[in-house]
């Protein structure tokens, strides 16, 4: 590991000072993925700024009903927040598939959003990975890619973004909010992770030393209704092979309202339009759930051996959809 600065940022404006005055500086939340990144070299820092201690730790009620998030806020404490377990019950069950209690208590939401997208190619300092050295190639397209993308990918990279929460977060078209130097920003969830295209490197539309302030969920009456599940490979805490955060709202058997996202099918957390904009106004059954998660999967290009997500991504679709149009019945 290389020898690293450590800073602690006592203010917003301070934190983005210090990493704008070294280039190679990092901000450090509860590190469970940058400290990995660093041990294994794939991250070599300068310096790290310590934000843990800024005052964005709290959840608060928005105007209409929504949540703002802080940056800070532990994993734990937001799966626990009576009001996202409320009105976003989709969300405490995707921060509570994602990880241990251990990490969870040390994870933040900020840094959740933040951590890489990437596969076993790209810890591997001996594997070329477009991601870790740009140019170098994607050893996954002929090699190990069971678990890569189906939706979004290209020949640079075919990684899936490893994030539970950001797929329940996509869903509920929640708003990442930034601060820099030359003051504060938005990006929607859905437009802040960037295509794959030729940079994968670069992966988030961020400005350059851009601290990630919080998230707000706007008011959205179809989360209440809400599920998230989450298909691993086995029953101790793993990345997805297939997830998916869904909300409903059924009325007289016709769909009012839906909300879908897909996890482990992508470079970043997808947002299912295609299939909302299918069932939206129309009959809720079975069929037609299978019929819109195909409008979605439509795109889909499967690689050699992970094809097996196609079918997976709509099998729960069907399943998850059918449980939520169950409930609204009764």
């Amino acid at each position: 590991m290389r020898e690293f600065g450590y800073r602690r940022a006592v203010d917003v404006a301070g934190a983005v000072a210090l990493l704008g005055a070294d280039p190679e500086a990092r901000f450090l939340g509860g590190g469970t993925n940058l400290v990995d990144l660093m041990k294994s070299g794939v991250e070599r820092p300068a310096l790290l700024v310590d934000v843990r201690e800024l005052p964005l730790d709290r959840i608060e009620g928005t105007e209409g009903g929504g949540l703002r998030i802080g940056a800070t806020v532990t994993n734990s404490d937001l799966a626990a927040h009576p009001e996202v377990r409320r009105r976003y019950p989709a969300l405490a069950q995707a921060v509570l598939a994602g990880a241990s209690g251990q990490l969870r208590n040390m994870a933040t939401v900020g840094g959740n959003l933040l951590q890489r997208t990437r596969c076993g190619y790209f810890t591997d300092l001996a594997a070329p990975c477009n991601k870790r050295v740009p140019g170098s190639g994607c050893a996954a397209v002929e090699g190990e890619h069971h678990n890569h993308a189906i939706l979004g990918a290209s020949a640079h990279c075919v990684a899936v973004h490893p994030s539970d929460m950001g797929v329940a977060l996509t869903a509920f078209d929640a708003v990442v909010s930034y601060e820099t130097a030359d003051g504060p920003g938005e990006l929607p969830l859905e437009a802040f992770y960037r295509p794959v295209g030729d940079t994968p490197h670069r992966e988030t539309a961020l400005p350059p030393g851009a601290l990630i302030t919080a998230v707000t969920l706007p008011p959205a009456p179809v989360a209440a209704h809400s599920r998230y599940r989450k298909v691993r490979e086995r029953a101790s805490y793993a990345f997805a092979i297939g997830s998916i955060a869904a909300a409903l709202d059924v009325r007289d058997g016709v769909v009012h309202d839906v909300r879908l996202a897909f996890g482990a099918v992508a470079s970043r957390p997808w947002r299912a339009r295609a299939a909302e904009r299918a069932l939206t106004g129309g009959v809720a059954s079975a069929d037609a759930f299978a019929a819109a998660a195909d409008a979605e999967l439509a795109a889909a290009k499967a690689l050699p051996h992970n094809g097996y997500k196609v079918t997976l991504t709509r099998n729960l679709v069907v399943a998850v959809l059918t449980e939520l149009a169950e409930e609204a019945a009764r």
